[in-house]
């Protein structure tokens, strides 16, 4: 799948302007991940891209999400299917509430990746002009100390990214610098 069918796709499902942003910050993030890891950033990429596909249709069940965006990416796969190790980071990045176990380094980096966004986002509000250019990598390694700050980013899924060996503080670089280059259609 190409990222265009993948935007395409995300925007057919999806209506919230806060969710497409989210997504977008997920697959710079994800690509960032990959290239630091040697990985394929273009999978990665669609991977954060499609992540949440089924969020407002499962929002009310959380048990169903990530599991209806594979059924959803399965039957649109056409000629251009998701690898399967795509599908299960899907389903992996909300591996609690499926009930199962988060254990490929894809799924851990998609956790990960989806979560610090919203932190980053969190960050940049608090500042100012409220730009992803204002925040500093200490700010964000702070902010994950304070629990009533972004309260509902769990901190946990972040600090995954120390499982497939990347520093609490380099993983915070990387994001930042990821959404930075995104930041015009971040509006950040």
């Amino acid at each position: 799948m190409t990222r265009e069918q993948a935007r395409a796709l995300l925007e057919e499902h999806m209506t919230s302007d806060v969710l497409i942003k989210h997504c977008l910050a997920s697959e710079a993030v994800m690509r960032a991940v990959a290239a630091r890891l040697g990985r394929d950033p273009d999978l990665w990429g669609v991977a954060g891209l499609l992540h949440d596909l089924d969020y407002e249709s499962t929002k009310d069940d959380p048990s169903q999400h990530g599991q209806k965006t594979t059924e959803i990416l399965e039957e649109r796969a056409g000629t251009h299917p998701l690898p399967a190790e795509a599908l299960q980071a899907i389903r992996e990045h909300n591996a609690e509430n499926l009930g199962i176990e988060r254990a490929s380094e894809f799924g851990k980096a998609l956790t990960a990746s989806e979560t610090i966004t919203g932190l980053v986002v969190a960050t940049a509000l608090v500042y100012p002009d409220k730009k992803l250019a204002s925040v500093k990598v200490k700010s964000i390694t702070k902010r994950m100390k304070e629990k009533a700050f972004a309260r509902n980013v769990n901190r946990n899924h972040i600090r995954v990214c120390e499982e497939i060996g990347i520093p609490l503080k380099d993983f915070a670089a990387l994001s930042l610098e990821a959404m930075r280059g995104i930041s015009d259609a971040l509006g950040l």
